[in-house]
């Protein structure tokens, strides 16, 4: 997917970017049995509290019923057509199977109208799009689509751009490497799809103005030391004073930039090597 650059007719404009669809295939419309209204809860939980800051608004959307399992194993089907989905970066592929059915699966890059792609437990040709378990996929195959647990759907690696390495199968485990460097290892059983998750470049998108922000379902924020007392605890002071605390806290309270918040999981003994932690 190229990025867009337009003339700086205007001061938003100069410093945006936009997609070009360029991979979406032209004049295609999402099939309305797999589309769900999606309710705007605006960072609220079900007790109306906010629990996510600065969401709300946004353009109206229907949410695309992905199919993360695909476990119509040994069906062939035929990808119709490369969509656009409001709900994720990467780009969706509509799947006609052999026996009528139609469903929609994260595309990789370069799946193309009229390729066919197949789902198996058993093991067969390594091709693109193509899913079956971590076990019957050769080491150093780039995988993305990966479930946690066998049946449960596919979890992890579904950004767009995003690929995960095969390094190992050994006992009940795969060892692979996720995007951010965490080499951990899942249940050889569980399915992955070969590939890379489409639409790469959408890292490389410049949103230019608030407008399109907001357009988005992001509010503005505001940093703490800007508020009152009452609603952070960085508030307060008159002009450029620090924050008055020894470390920086977030608006409940607790410890913020840099402290660990992962808590102890049973699923921390499958992870062998941790993220490298990212400079500012």
């Amino acid at each position: 997917m190229p990025v867009k650059r337009y003339k700086p007719t205007t001061p938003g404009r100069r410093i945006s970017s936009v997609d070009t669809f360029a991979d979406v295939t032209p004049k295609a419309k999402p099939v309305k049995k797999l589309l769900k209204s999606k309710k705007q809860m605006a960072g609220r939980n079900n007790q109306g509290k906010i629990t996510v800051r600065h969401r709300g608004g946004g353009a109206k959307r229907h949410v695309r019923v992905v199919d993360f399992k695909r476990e119509k194993f040994d069906v062939p089907a035929k990808v119709a057509e490369v969509q656009y989905d409001p709900g994720r970066g990467a780009r969706i592929a509509l799947l006609h199977y052999a026996d009528g059915e139609k469903r929609y699966m994260v595309a990789p890059i370069g799946l193309k109208v009229g390729d066919e792609v197949m789902s198996s437990r058993k093991k067969g040709e390594i091709k693109l799009g193509n899913r079956f378990a971590l076990e019957n996929i050769p080491a150093g195959i780039g995988v993305y689509n990966i479930e946690i647990e066998p049946g449960k759907g596919g979890q992890m690696v579904r950004g767009a751009g995003t690929t995960a390495q095969i390094m190992a199968v050994e006992g009940k485990n795969a060892t692979i490497k996720l995007p951010s460097g965490e080499v951990r290892m899942v249940p050889k059983t569980c399915m992955a799809t070969i590939g890379q998750t489409s639409n790469p470049d959408r890292r490389l998108i410049r949103w230019g103005k608030a407008g399109r922000m907001r357009h988005r379902g992001f509010r503005p924020t505001v940093r703490g030391k800007v508020m009152n007392p009452c609603d952070h605890p960085h508030g307060g002071g008159e002009a450029a004073n620090s924050i008055g605390l020894k470390h920086p806290k977030t608006p409940t309270g607790k410890p913020a930039l840099g402290v660990k918040t992962r808590r102890k999981k049973p699923s921390d003994a499958l992870i062998i090597a941790r993220r490298k932690k990212k400079r500012r």
